[in-house]
């Protein structure tokens, strides 16, 4: 699992601009695919020696009566206990405040490594004033200036030192991994239970684990499957320590740690913003997916009922075209079946290889019934590609111009080795080689 990273400060002190500066790129993302864009506060930093995941959290107020700034505060704390790391970003402009000592002398009490980061300092004055902030009781700050990318490169180098040792998984190599996910009472537990249930004759006790803990292996058809249940993933507004017990960074991990992901939505509220935006963490990362719609039986249906909810969901999830939806009900067992049968077939795509020479004769015929795009006066040339490895499926095509390559064909490209090959319920992966240049694209 990759090192988690929380940037946590007062408001104000520059956490956003770090974040961005850290990823590479503005916190606000768009994807070329329609519906993936959204403001998110996590992201993937893969530039140092060791990629790690990154949470940008609200502004801390150690102590405030605003509601809004409260439920900031425990989405602080909430990312501050599932951390490896925490920057402590401070304001070298304002100076030291009362807050920041309030909140210095919380992360006295945390064990594992604090960075105390002095940013907005970009002079020589503000260098001098920074001394100040000594008075903390802190051995070593950092200074830097996010936003004109000062002292990063020190800092990040003090951090990925600071990462823990990564030990090899002990989970066995043949378990496929199942996350659950979705929102806060959509069902998620009862679809975990009625699984196991279901299976409960198939079932392998695993020592260590129950049905009350968050991980549990059970075998089903004779393989072996590790289901991962996670919190309900709430808007960044309404996640609160009193409600929920795992904050949002729970659930990410879980999805980081899965092989195939049930994103779980609630029939009877239909399709909502969040559930795109949850679906969309699973699509970042990769992972095979499963629309697995809940309390099917409560609703009132016709024979067009299930085509107009298919309908809504391709909709909303355009960029999660390619993966298969499940209509069941938890509380009756109604098609839990299907849910098993669907996570068998999605894994095996997942997983999937193609050769070389099947490769490149499907990717032969597409070039030559669709040109590449002329580039600059000339027209880009695709030489030949190669799977470079599953989970997901990853294609690296060698090209004499990269960026000539506009993402709609790219999206022709995908389209036409799903085709050829199924990969029904996996996102596809390209990665454009050039002489001077390479791009990847989802």
């Amino acid at each position: 699992m990759m090192p988690l990273v929380a940037i946590v400060g007062r408001p104000n002190v520059g956490k956003s601009t770090l974040f961005n500066r850290l990823l590479g790129h503005r916190k606000a993302i768009v994807d070329d695919m329609p519906g993936v864009t959204r403001d998110r506060n996590y992201g993937i930093v893969q530039k140092y020696d060791v990629p790690f995941t990154l949470i940008d959290t609200g502004g801390f107020e150690p102590v405030t009566e605003d509601r809004l700034l409260q439920q900031m505060r425990e989405q602080s704390q909430l990312a501050m206990e599932e951390a490896d790391v925490i920057l402590f970003l401070l304001d070298g402009r304002e100076g030291l405040t009362p807050a920041d000592s309030e909140v210095a002398e919380m992360l006295r009490r945390v064990r594992k490594p604090v960075f105390y980061v002095v940013n907005k300092v970009d002079g020589e004055k503000l260098e001098e004033a920074a001394g100040e902030f000594y008075a903390l009781g802190v051995a070593n700050l950092f200074t830097i200036s996010a936003e004109h990318n000062r002292g990063i490169g020190d800092l990040m180098e003090e951090v990925v030192k600071a990462f823990p040792r990564q030990g090899k998984d002990d989970v066995p190599e043949d378990v496929t991994k199942i996350a659950v996910i979705g929102r806060p009472n959509v069902g998620k537990s009862s679809i975990v239970n009625r699984l196991l249930g279901f299976e409960r004759v198939v079932a392998n006790p695993t020592p260590g684990t129950t049905r009350d803990s968050v991980d549990t292996y059970f075998t089903c058809n004779r393989k072996q499957y590790l289901l991962i249940d996670t919190a309900g993933i709430r808007r960044k507004g309404r996640v609160s320590q009193k409600l929920e017990k795992y904050s949002v960074v729970d659930a990410l991990r879980s999805i980081e740690r899965a092989d195939v992901v049930l994103v779980v939505v609630d029939a009877e509220e239909g399709v909502t913003e969040q559930d795109a935006k949850i679906a969309g963490y699973a699509f970042e990362a990769g992972r095979a997916c499963i629309f697995v719609v809940n309390k099917w039986d409560a609703l009132e249906k016709d024979t067009s009922s299930v085509g107009k909810f298919t309908d809504r969901i391709r909709t909303n999830f355009k960029f999660l075209s390619f993966a298969p939806i499940v209509f069941i009900s938890a509380l009756t067992g109604q098609r839990i079946h299907r849910v098993m049968e669907e996570v068998e077939k999605v894994f095996e795509q997942y997983a999937k290889r193609v050769s070389t020479s099947q490769l490149n004769q499907v990717f032969t015929e597409a070039t030559a019934a669709h040109q590449p795009p002329i580039f600059m006066g000339r027209r880009v040339k695709l030489l030949y590609a190669t799977q470079v490895s599953a989970k997901p499926p990853t294609f690296m095509i060698f090209c004499n111009r990269p960026e000539g390559i506009h993402f709609s064909y790219e999206r022709y490209i995908v389209n036409k080795l799903r085709e050829a090959f199924g990969f029904m319920g996996t996102p596809l992966r390209l990665v454009l080689k050039g002489k001077n240049a390479d791009r990847k694209r989802k």
